[in-house]
């Protein structure tokens, strides 16, 4: 597969807005988790808190500007802030400067986009009988509000849509985005996700007995579940050589259970094999390897194993679910944000709060962060029904990245 060039990329997360609080949560092996207040989200007070810990983005109580009032609710208040940073908006205008709006294409995941405002005006319709009165854009209770709304908010033409596989909805984004480059459709495309808290997936996942009441420990021996989180996560994707790059991508669906991973990770494996494969590269040929690493018993302790068979035990290896939560279908992008911040500053992220790496990664997992120069990572997404995403980031030195 021909590389293509990242020219811009972006996340807001609970670690704070934009790359350099990103950068400096990774120095500092610092968390974005704290404690799921009692009113949150949908509380039920009959049933009592709910005893976890999120990793919650500040400031999202401020509607959207007038001008984009008919898509307000909390995950565009999110995307609105993603696209901001970094001057990331800008970036998207060039491209369209020098490309045209109709051949960017938007290709966006997400698992729950607007869900939130639909749980408002439920709650509004159980306190007073009616619903409240309805946005004058019906599209805002869908799963494409997202997509739609950041399509308007950056004026592009081109193919937009949104894919939703749970958490592996954002990572393949960018395997959409590669082949509508690929095939001649567009010439540049702008990828990511955005997850917001919400009711649904805060009791869901609880429901599901999955959800720790401490903050996450991925691959920890002592590890309890999920911390949830909630990320906006940008890239913009071009033709051309130099700088940072997507070289390969890899997706699979093994379909073993709804939501526990195959146990011998064999759809984790195919998707692997498939980015590597696009790649030109070996599992040896990966500098550093960013785990999905989300802290459930099944699904960590198969994908320590298939580090375990596939990769030498020099690489490094670390789960950012510790300090920004398990962002869900913003998941697949934050991760390709963390890697590709790894391969522009060489700083590899620890896995904060794990104290106990399960045995098949002892000696691997970074506990802490570390100054490494890398040229190639990794990056995994794994789903609920087995839908499996891996990607491969890499830096082009000679053209001055």
């Amino acid at each position: 597969m021909p590389p293509l060039r990242i020219p811009a990329f972006t996340a807001v997360s609970a670690l704070g807005d934009g790359r350099a609080a990103m950068v400096d949560a990774i120095a500092q092996g610092r968390s974005g988790l704290r404690p799921l207040g009692p009113h949150d989200f949908g509380a039920n007070p009959m049933a009592g808190p709910l005893d976890t810990w999120v990793g919650r983005v500040a400031g999202l109580d401020q509607p959207l500007p007038a001008r984009w009032a008919h898509w307000d609710c909390r995950n565009n208040r999110l995307a609105w802030r993603g696209l901001q940073a970094d001057g990331f908006v800008d970036a998207v205008g060039a491209a369209v400067r020098r490309h045209s709006a109709g051949r960017v294409a938007l290709v966006l995941g997400s698992s729950t986009a607007s869900i939130g405002a639909t749980e408002d005006a439920y709650q509004a319709l159980d306190a007073t009988g009616v619903f409240p009165p309805q946005p004058d854009n019906p599209a805002l209770h869908t799963l494409h509000s997202l997509t739609g709304f950041v399509q308007e908010v950056l004026g592009l033409q081109g193919p937009a849509f949104t894919i939703s596989t749970a958490c592996s909805s954002s990572a393949k984004v960018f395997a959409a985005a590669e082949r509508l480059i690929r095939l001649g459709l567009v010439d540049a495309a702008v990828v990511g996700g955005v997850d917001s808290l919400c009711g649904s997936v805060l009791f869901g996942f609880h429901a599901l007995q999955l959800v720790s009441p401490d903050p996450c420990r991925p691959f920890d021996e002592a590890r309890q579940g999920i911390s949830i989180g909630e990320a906006a996560a940008f890239a913009l994707l071009e033709r051309g050589a130099g700088g940072l790059q997507l070289l390969g991508h890899g997706e699979s669906s093994d379909a073993h259970h709804l939501s526990a991973p195959d146990p011998d990770g064999a759809g984790a494996e195919a998707a692997l094999d498939q980015a590597l494969a696009r790649a030109g590269l070996s599992a040896g040929d990966i500098d550093y390897l960013h785990l999905h690493g989300t802290a459930t018993p099944k699904n960590d302790e198969v994908e320590a194993r298939l580090i375990d068979r596939r990769f030498p035990p020099h690489t490094p290896v670390s789960s950012t679910k510790g300090m920004t939560g398990h962002t869900l279908g913003a998941a697949g992008a934050l991760g390709a944000v963390f890697s590709l911040l790894a391969l522009e500053h060489g700083l590899l992220p620890g896995t904060v709060n794990t104290r106990a790496p399960e045995a098949g990664l002892q000696g691997r997992l970074l506990l802490a962060p570390r100054e490494q120069r890398v040229h190639t990572v990794a990056s995994h997404a794994f789903a609920f029904g087995g839908s499996n995403c891996v990607l491969v980031f890499g830096r082009d030195d000679g053209a001055g990245s």
